[in-house]
């Protein structure tokens, strides 16, 4: 116990030197509320982390990568004797690969660790999408979101070319065919994307807009929504009140959980076990270099992307679908993504309120599913009409109708409650006789919404109250 005291003494003396020197307690981040110290309110830290780790490694790996076309007669890391005429940006990755101490590890987690960023955003999308937190006052937020999501798919595509493989080629070949058919911007962007037209001209563009230009547009979308999020704090639980307030007071922030030291412990805990987990993956299944560009003595495979473009790659395979009009479609998607808060106008947050958005949201993910692993399964095989409605049919059909009959049944069980509640009133001598519409989600009249700290405090699962 004596030591116990001394320690906790010890290291209270010590923080307490810390921020006094550093004047930690007037940085601007705000508490945050006891209920929230979750996994699931915490799916935005976890994408922070994520790109922070990519930063650190992607650092590393630029000491050895070369980004070049010109063949290096080297061995490349191989086993000696094994001497090849390759590219160098190919040669450079095979070194990391096989020669540099720890490289398989640093590039394998640089890798998985894309994979596991592009993962977490969507879950953070998603999460966002069902519990309404693109609604009032926070509508920027999301629109600066939605393109640090599109900035992440981003960089995905342009790391993609870098090993300088042929798989890597050919996807990053089939890509520049999609995304120069973007209306407008597709001409615009061709010349800068493919500069002189050749493999270097590619491979050189490629490297400047991965290491360079989208890691500034993601630094600065990363500010603007941290910014945004400081500015009106975590959203609350979702709720069928359409009267809860959606921000927390200064008061009330003043009661919640500092940052220093409290929540950056909290988020340093899930850093350390993201990078762990991220590090034991890459252990046990190292990535496995391909073949590089114009390797003649290897039969060429099937140009396949990476898992979150492979939905994409898909589309295009359907019978009577040309990049033209996947582009379209695919732009339409992201218009109705970026400006989702405008044309979702209810002012109820809780996802049962939301049955078209429930059921579109739902079927979407269906879609984005059933498509990519259609796409890994049979990349390039022509898709018919029949087939089409045969198995995406049922995705939509389904998810609108169980949305519509569970909203029927919620409607009706409301109503009730509703008037169960008038009755009581009524009885009690409290009742008004004005009469508010009998609305899902409204409250009446003569009995005002409770406030959302004390509906958050006990509700710790975040799904808020009905009423």
């Amino acid at each position: 116990m004596g030591f116990t005291r001394w320690f906790n003494r010890t290291l209270n003396r010590t923080w307490g030197f810390i921020e006094d020197r550093t004047g930690i307690p007037k940085w601007p981040l705000r508490p945050q509320p006891a209920f929230t110290f979750k996994p699931s309110y915490w799916t935005g830290a976890f994408v922070v982390n994520a790109f922070l780790y990519q930063v650190v490694s992607g650092l590393l790996l630029l000491l050895y990568y070369q980004p070049s076309v010109n063949p290096t007669y080297t061995s490349c890391g191989q086993p000696i004797g094994q001497l090849s005429a390759s590219p160098a940006a190919w040669c450079s990755t095979s070194y990391i690969t096989n020669s540099l101490p720890m490289g398989s590890i640093l590039l394998s987690t640089h890798l998985y660790g894309a994979y596991a960023m592009i993962f977490l955003m969507l879950v953070h999308f998603y999460r966002g999408y069902y519990l309404g937190v693109y609604k009032a006052p926070r509508e920027f937020s999301w629109m600066v979101g939605t393109l640090l999501l599109l900035t992440t798919f981003g960089m995905g595509f342009t790391g993609y070319l870098l090993p300088y493989t042929q798989i890597s080629y050919n996807a990053t070949q089939v890509g520049l065919v999609l995304a120069l058919r973007l209306p407008t911007f597709g001409p615009i962007l061709g010349p800068f994307i493919l500069a002189d037209g050749t493999g270097q001209g590619l491979l050189s563009r490629m490297f400047a807009a991965h290491v360079l230009l989208i890691p500034l547009a993601l630094g600065a979308l990363l500010y603007a929504h941290i910014s945004l999020f400081e500015a009106h704090g975590i959203a609350p639980p979702a709720t069928s009140d359409p009267l809860q307030r959606r921000r927390f007071t200064e008061h009330e922030d003043k009661k919640g959980v500092p940052f220093w030291p409290h929540i950056f412990f909290y988020m340093t805990k899930w850093a350390l076990l993201y990078i762990g987990l991220l590090v034991g993956i890459a252990a046990l299944w190292p990535w496995q270099l391909p073949t590089y560009v114009g390797n003649t003595a290897v039969a060429a495979g099937v140009t396949e992307p990476d898992w979150y473009f492979l939905w994409l790659f898909k589309f295009v395979d359907f019978a009577g679908v040309t990049p033209v009009l996947a582009i379209g479609i695919t732009t339409v998607l992201i218009a109705f993504v970026l400006f989702l808060p405008f044309l979702d106008r209810s002012k109820r947050t809780h996802p049962r309120d939301r049955p078209f958005f429930l059921a579109l949201g739902n079927s979407l993910l269906g879609f984005f599913i059933l498509m990519s692993v259609w796409g890994g399964l049979t990349p390039g095989l022509q898709i018919q009409d029949s087939e089409i409605a045969w198995r995406l049919g049922p995705i939509f059909v389904v998810n609108f109708l169980v949305a519509w009959l569970f909203y029927r049944k919620y409607q009706k069980s409301y109503r009730a409650r509703l008037e169960a509640r008038e009755r009581s009133l009524r009885l009690d001598g409290v009742y008004t006789g004005a009469k508010s519409a009998v609305v899902p989600g409204s409250v009446p009249r003569s009995s005002p919404p409770s406030p959302v700290v004390a509906k958050g405090a006990s509700s710790a699962s975040g799904s808020g109250g009905s009423s």
